[in-house]
């Protein structure tokens, strides 16, 4: 069979390791703890909205930057976190999902050789994009100090020079589900604005937050001082509402750096499905809307302290997330008896001997030797499924 020809800007990334391990999981018929994926579907009143939009709207092309109704929607949903009220005709793009979003930033606002920085470990789009865009990234490590995540601020300083375009801001983080600390996001505020570097900030867990009552809610980065005029916010309804077969995400930005991501998207995908659209804003609007948000969000602290529980008595070195779908855990003291030294190879073994997949963290990782202490779990699933996986971890680990 002649080899498939893949661009030489792609070529390096392979398949995405949650395809990989997700195609694992199903060949071995394992639980799977590696894709963020509910499998739970989101609320009824987002579905009825889109099906009664399918009815009482045309199913046409949707304008290419969104409905107008949806992106009224969104511009009063991101009013708190943005610390204003988004312009919808100017400053809002309706995007197929964030991961779209962050190719149409990339693509729209980078010239060839221009530099990225990105905290690593990363979302793995990020990386491919910026090769897709012909830039050139610069890694800033978030490192595991105490009970969480932080990087070296000096580290991040050396990380600018003259050639830097943008910045991309994941918080709340994935794969780690730290919430960058007040004094993290002033001194990358000041370091855009001494540089004149765009920031891209990806917020799609923003509502799902777990640190909020320990002094560390979420805050977008465009809503520090300076930075309103610097910054493509993104987010998308997947994450909040369970719902991530939809597709519906956004951007956020000022109309200069509007004009980057809409050149882009609109030879990406051009629009967004026109119903979808119509019944996120309804639901949106819906009274029960943030109530829903809330009790999803408690449900999923309780299932995040019960896998955070069992990974430390199992002997995995767990860390408790902030926000999002995910926990990381060291997985030395439990790999080292098998003779296993990678995230890698444990991730294989896990998936094939134990019948639970995770995510190596070294894949969301470039830097020689990052991430390989560490691995990822979903929590995001209904409780049986999480039951079971537990108790394969349990049975594994206990079997040595």
């Amino acid at each position: 069979m002649p080899e498939p020809f893949i661009t030489s800007s792609l070529r390096p990334f392979g398949t995405s390791i949650f395809a990989v391990m997700t195609g694992l999981a199903l060949e071995h018929n394992a639980v799977n703890l590696s894709q963020g994926s509910p499998d739970e579907d989101g609320p009824d009143f987002l579905k009825n909205a889109a099906a009664r939009a399918m009815h009482e709207h045309p199913n046409q092309y949707a304008p290419f930057a969104g409905v107008p109704e949806f992106r009224d929607a969104i511009s009063a949903w991101w009013a708190k976190p943005g610390g204003r009220r988004a312009d919808p005709e100017t400053e809002i793009t309706v995007t197929a999902g964030c991961t779209e979003a962050i190719a149409a930033a990339l693509l729209g606002l980078c010239e060839p050789g221009d530099e990225v920085i990105l905290f690593e470990p990363f979302y793995d789009s990020y990386r491919a994009v910026i090769a897709m865009a012909h830039a050139v990234p610069r890694f800033v490590p978030l490192r595991l100090e105490g009970d969480g995540y932080v990087f070296d601020p000096d580290e991040l300083r050396a990380a600018f020079t003259d050639k830097t375009r943008a910045i991309v801001v994941n918080s709340p983080h994935n794969p780690t589900g730290k919430i960058y600390t007040d004094d993290e996001m002033r001194l990358i505020a000041d370091l855009c604005i001494e540089h004149g570097v765009t920031a891209i900030t990806d917020e799609v867990y923003e509502r799902l937050v777990y640190s909020a009552d320990r002094g560390r809610p979420h805050r977008s980065l465009a809503s520090y001082e300076g930075m309103a005029d610097r910054t493509i916010a993104m987010s998308s309804l997947g994450k909040t509402f369970s719902m991530t077969g939809w597709k519906i995400g956004w951007t956020i930005a000022p109309p200069p750096l509007t004009a980057a991501v809409q050149a882009a998207h609109q030879f990406l995908i051009f629009t967004v499905a026109r119903p979808l659209q119509y019944g996120a804003a309804d639901a949106m609007r819906d009274p029960g809307c943030l109530a829903w948000v809330d009790n999803l969000r408690d449900t999923l602290r309780v299932r995040r302290d019960r896998l955070f529980e069992v990974l430390n008595h199992i002997g995995f070195r767990a860390t408790l997330p902030d926000a999002g779908y995910f926990i990381t855990a060291d997985h030395t003291a439990v790999s080292s008896p098998r003779g296993i030294d990678d995230d890698v190879t444990l991730c294989q073994r896990m998936t094939t001997e134990a019948g639970v997949a995770a995510i190596p963290v070294s894949a969301l990782c470039e830097s020689p030797g990052a991430g390989r202490d560490l691995v990822r779990f979903s929590f995001c699933k209904s409780d049986p499924v999480l039951d079971e996986g537990i108790a394969r971890l349990e049975r594994w680990v206990e079997g040595v």
